[in-house]
């Protein structure tokens, strides 16, 4: 099987000659230019000869265009700090527009992804990363939850507003995406569909109505797409009834399911198995070794995606990656 043979049947849940595996994460200091971002993107699929790829940008990407300004990070384990945001009261979510797919920011990392796939669409399959509209809406508000809970309390009108323009802009900005060479989108909830940030009610007004018209929108375009939720005592069940090819959670995290129940729960492949906190450890080579031989012995390799349960951090070990690779050789 060639790299995206593996993916497809590994999203079909059929047999594949290997499990398909792929590693990724921020890089600070490369991420806020369209050259070195591209560049580390591809550097980090072809060092690793991951079988598949996730265009990982900045954090402030999505909403530099509604004027929130995030200071440039010069090292490559520190992320940017909001400077300002446009959010100072409730009234300032109803003065949100819609923005163009190629407008700023947005303009940039389609760029990005047109050098991503000269360097990696031929071989691999490739997603980008695009956050849901409440986790837009936190970055807008300077990175914080408290602004849009505190909407949620006093003026859930004016929130639903920016929530739906804010949707409007990621579903033309994910077609373009598409467009531009992208075979998918990492989809992230942010952590927001999880018992410690919302209720699972308020997840339903919030989250999951813009979550299911966003997913709607590209189901006929991507070939994909990847649902991701950070937090533990995440919604599972209410996450695992979206139109994705596959679920990407950290099963080790306390109150989330493993790789294996998530399947039998989803009926959709998995992605996950490796904790990302092992990975940043000097002597843990035989640790993710171990790990990896336990998700594939719970899965027996159906309907898996390989790796980590979120985005690795700066500074993770070459050493413990190439483990990674070699556990599947």
């Amino acid at each position: 099987m060639n790299k995206k043979e593996r993916v497809e049947a590994a999203l079909r849940g059929e047999k594949v000659d290997r499990v398909p595996v792929s590693v990724w994460g921020h890089d600070y200091e490369r991420e806020w230019s369209v050259q070195t971002l591209a560049e580390s993107t591809a550097e980090n699929y072809s060092r690793y000869d991951w079988d598949y790829a996730v265009i990982c940008p900045r954090n402030s990407y999505l909403v530099e265009g509604w004027k929130a300004k995030y200071s440039r990070s010069t090292e490559k384990d520190k992320p940017p700090v909001c400077d300002y945001s446009p959010i100072r009261s409730s009234n300032d979510w109803k003065r949100i527009r819609p923005l163009e797919a190629d407008y700023g920011a947005l303009g940039e990392h389609l760029r990005v992804i047109q050098l991503v796939n000269h360097e990696v669409g031929y071989d691999a399959h490739f997603a980008m990363t695009l956050l849901s509209p409440l986790g837009v809406a936190r970055r807008l508000a300077g990175n914080t939850a408290d602004p849009l809970l505190l909407t949620m309390r006093e003026d859930r009108r004016s929130l639903h507003t920016a929530l739906r323009i804010i949707n409007e802009t990621l579903i033309n900005f994910a077609i373009a995406c598409l467009e531009y060479g992208a075979s998918g989108i990492y989809y992230s909830t942010d952590d927001w569909a999880s018992e410690g940030r919302l209720t699972q009610d308020q997840y339903r007004e919030y989250g999951e109505q813009y979550d299911l018209e966003f997913f709607d929108a590209i189901k006929s375009r991507s070939k994909f797409t990847i649902l991701h939720n950070s937090g533990d005592h995440i919604y599972f069940d209410m996450l695992s009834t979206y139109q994705v090819q596959a679920i990407h959670w950290p099963a080790h995290l306390e109150g989330n399911p493993s790789l294996q129940e998530g399947r039998r729960r989803s009926g959709k492949a998995v992605m996950g198995g490796i904790n990302e906190q092992h990975l940043l450890k000097g002597n843990s080579v035989s640790l993710i070794q171990d790990e990896i031989a336990t998700v594939l012995g719970q899965t027996d390799g159906e309907g898996l995606l390989l790796s980590t349960g979120k985005p690795i951090l700066p500074g993770t070990p070459t050493k413990n990656l190439d483990a990674i690779r070699r556990a599947l050789s």
